[in-house]
């Protein structure tokens, strides 16, 4: 199969980095433009940006000309798919025109997340809400597929292997990086030595988006889950991974080796068919006193371009009806540029994208 040429929207930004460094060599996809704002528009992608991520810039990288992000440059490309790290404001517009065009945008904004026929996918969780994207082309050329929140993606990803045992509610307590605010978010002043207990509109995200996410698909709509979910979230002074302390409560008593055994023997149709970005094993369990850690635990997931998309689990006991345990995702791969990566690999298994394909369409919707 010929490589589908994609572009990166939002290239010099923390995601916009780990899509770059993801999608180097990818079997799939070609990057085949970046852009970004006019402030670095004309110059060359290795000159114009401190690269913040695993390793180094990917060489063939370094010589692309960065573009301006505009529908018009964008179409220009040829590029057949979009992986967006824009901010939601300057997302929401764009990415609907572009799908209007005949593109196919992976989103890592919070822009369309709870559009009627737009799911928020992590494949190992919900892959059949792709289905829902077949009401978008029924209107139109392409189609918007976002992912969640960063520490949803993580949350989420632990509460589905343990769905069958009853679950009734869900406290959460993040304990998220600086990396989450983005390359210049926070001052060092602010939180250097330091824990901010408040991350604007962080709490309702993770709330509302795994009930979507948790949802079923009924043929027609999402409908949410019923759960109760309660969140608080903190900034903390750690550079990469989000840390969570989780209790859930179960309709009766789960044994802790019961729920250990679901939790690593959990798969999912990524698993099943081998995609290129997913980690063999989804859910690490760690039995250790003191992980999952940041520091040791981010990278975790294997092979080698799975690297970071394992959410890691430990600490797990329980206090009759009530579980708890701490959780870790890597905040910008699995909670951001490597979920979009494993969604579009998903939607091209599915064929609901196709290599032959060329963009047509009427622009605006």
């Amino acid at each position: 199969m010929d490589r589908i040429k994609v572009a990166v929207m939002g290239c010099t930004g923390l995601v916009g980095q780990q899509f770059v460094r993801m999608l180097h060599n990818h079997p799939f996809f070609t990057i085949h433009a970046l852009t970004s704002s006019a402030r670095s528009a004309g110059k060359k992608y290795g000159e114009t940006l401190s690269w913040a991520v695993e390793g180094e810039i990917p060489e063939p990288m370094r010589e692309l000309v960065i573009l301006e992000t505009s529908v018009e440059s964008i179409l220009k490309t040829g590029a057949r798919i979009v992986f967006s790290a824009l901010p939601a404001s300057i997302a929401e517009k764009i990415e609907s025109i572009l799908r209007g065009y005949g593109l196919f945008i992976f989103s890592n904004a919070s822009a369309h997340r709870f559009d009627e026929d737009v799911p928020i996918l992590i494949p190992e969780i919900n892959s059949d809400h792709l289905e829902i994207v077949k009401r978008q082309l029924a209107r139109t050329k392409g189609f918007i597929i976002t992912n969640s929140n960063c520490s949803t993606s993580g949350l989420a990803m632990m509460l589905k292997p343990l769905e069958p045992f009853g679950i009734q509610s869900a406290i959460v307590t993040t304990f998220q990086s600086i990396s989450g605010a983005g390359r210049r978010g926070l001052s060092a002043m602010d939180i250097a030595s330091n824990v901010i207990p408040f991350i604007k509109n962080e709490e309702e995200k993770i709330e509302t988006e795994s009930r979507k996410i948790l949802g079923k698909f009924d043929g027609l709509k999402i409908v949410n889950r019923d759960m109760i979910i309660n969140a608080s979230c903190c900034r903390v002074p750690v550079r990469e991974g989000h840390l969570m302390g989780l209790v859930i409560e179960f309709e009766k008593d789960v044994d802790v080796r019961t729920v250990e055994n679901a939790l690593s023997l959990f798969r999912g149709v990524p698993q099943e068919k081998r995609l290129p970005t997913a980690p063999e094993f989804p859910i690490v369990v760690r039995h250790e006193e003191d992980r999952p850690q940041p520091v040791l635990d981010i990278y975790a997931g294997s092979p080698e371009r799975a690297r970071g998309m394992a959410v890691t689990v430990g600490r797990i006991r329980k206090k009759g009806r009530l579980l708890n345990l701490f959780l870790l995702v890597h905040n910008t791969i699995r909670g951001a540029a490597g979920t979009c990566i494993l969604n579009a690999e998903l939607a091209l298994m599915k064929r609901f994208i196709r290599a032959d394909q060329t963009a047509t369409g009427g622009g605006q919707e």
